[in-house]
């Protein structure tokens, strides 16, 4: 086999090893490690290569964003924050035709600027709003449809662990990406709730249980401005520290994460939600989730070398120049397997085998990587919502309890939110400056 075959066929090998069950980190790292052994015809170049991908990848001050990031991420889920972020945008939302409906998606915003995860979101709001939903007369179908689609801004407005993985891959600031996902991040949680006031005027069916009875549905749960403004400090107080601190230039992305940590452990100690047998279990799932990051960012170093290894960035560069396609159509290409690899993969499985080949294509155009990665998130995070992987829908649910709604009841509730994301895969498209104007 040439080079060029081999690097073609390990991302073959690794999509099928994938979608047998492999982890994708051992799919990756040996897929790689075999392919180098190929390509040099020696083991110990592969080793080499192995270990210098490891300590590239996570030797650097920048990688211990992560576990702070994860921890605070999961002290914020125990410590009711999201509850009362719900009860909040609720009561403020009470007048608006599907007012719970745009409540969710305001709380999931809240939340996502506190965590830094969609399948959190997901699981935090399934338990939290799809009851109330349900008992203030929405359908199941948008119930569960506005929990799934709000869930994504979890990895889109900042801190998000995905806009971490894409930059210690494509080796750009994480603190720009943090900037440049602020924008669409606002701009997508006003194309959902424009989605939910449309839904509830023209679709009514889709949005109400009993369409007849009222389109005004609301929470039972009534608020005083100061218990709103109790229940929302810890939040605020919360999103200050951390993006206050990193746009204000007083800490870096990871000296954030360990003010915003330790902020929220002492947010949850003070709400009473923390024992020292909890805490601990918090640290080893810590410790688990920043394992598992680590070995997935180590694995797509050496995938990384074995494709530059091969030739194959090199050899679509060529094509690109011999069919003379234009940027916008290999953008379109990309997004569109991206969202087609959605399908099968999880999210953070299809930044791993897609980025290293596409970056050097990407550089090749000198295109704005930080631009490009909020395209990249944006794109990556339609998977979450659809069939038949669809992660956020599968979180939402296992979290269901003793609520029967089927799977197929989820995808279809999250089908407009959907179109809502590709609405704004457009306008990031034509649009740069959404990504780019703050920085």
């Amino acid at each position: 086999m040439s080079n060029l075959q081999i690097g073609l066929a390990s991302i073959v090998v690794i999509l099928v090893l994938i979608q047998s069950g492999l982890h994708v980190a051992i799919a990756l790292a040996a897929v790689s490690f075999f392919g180098v052994v190929l390509i040099r015809s020696n083991i110990d170049v592969a080793g080499t290569f192995l270990s210098l991908a490891a300590l590239e990848a996570v030797a650097r001050y920048s990688f211990g964003v992560i576990p702070l990031f994860v921890l605070m991420g999961l002290l914020v889920g125990i410590s009711g924050l999201g509850r009362d972020v719900f009860a909040v945008a609720g009561q403020l939302f009470r007048g608006l035709a599907g007012g719970l409906g745009i409540a969710t998606v305001f709380a999931n915003a809240v939340f996502a600027a506190v965590n830094g995860t969609s399948i959190a979101s997901a699981s935090v709001f399934t338990r939290i709003a799809v009851p109330e939903l349900l008992r203030s007369g929405y359908s199941r179908r948008f119930s569960v449809g506005v929990v799934a689609g709000s869930s994504v801004l979890g990895m889109l407005i900042p801190p998000s662990l995905l806009l971490i993985l894409y930059g210690i891959i494509a080796e750009v600031s994480i603190g720009d990406l943090f900037t440049a996902g602020i924008l669409p991040g606002i701009v997508l949680s006003l194309l959902f709730i424009a989605t939910i006031l449309l839904l509830a005027r023209l679709r009514p069916g889709f949005v109400f249980a009993d369409p007849a009875a009222g389109t005004l549905a609301t929470s039972a749960e009534h608020l005083s401005v100061g218990d709103m403004a109790m229940k929302s400090l810890p939040v605020v107080l919360l999103i200050l520290i951390v993006l206050g601190g990193i746009y204000g230039g007083v800490f870096t992305p990871t000296e954030a994460g360990a003010v915003g940590a330790l902020a929220a452990l002492i947010i949850t100690v003070l709400r009473g939600k923390l024992g020292l047998r909890q805490f601990w279990d918090l640290l080893i799932e810590t410790g688990r989730v920043t394992a598992a990051i680590t070995f997935l960012i180590v694995a797509a170093h050496m995938y990384a070398r074995l494709l530059a290894l091969s030739g194959l960035p090199s050899q679509m560069n060529a094509l690109i120049q011999h069919y003379e396609l234009g940027l916008f159509a290999v953008m379109a290409l990309y997004l569109m397997a991206v969202i087609a690899l959605g399908t099968i993969l999880d999210s953070s499985s299809i930044m791993l085998i897609v980025l290293p080949l596409i970056l050097p294509v990407m550089t090749a155009f000198q295109v704005d990587l930080i631009w490009f990665g909020i395209l990249t998130i944006i794109a990556v995070e339609v998977g979450l919502l659809t069939p038949p992987l669809g992660i956020a829908c599968f979180v939402i649910k296992a979290n269901l309890e003793k609520l029967d709604i089927p799977l197929n009841v989820i995808f279809a509730g999250a089908v407009p939110f959907v179109i809502a994301m590709l609405v704004m895969i457009g306008l990031v498209l034509l649009i740069p400056q959404l990504a780019t104007a703050l920085l």
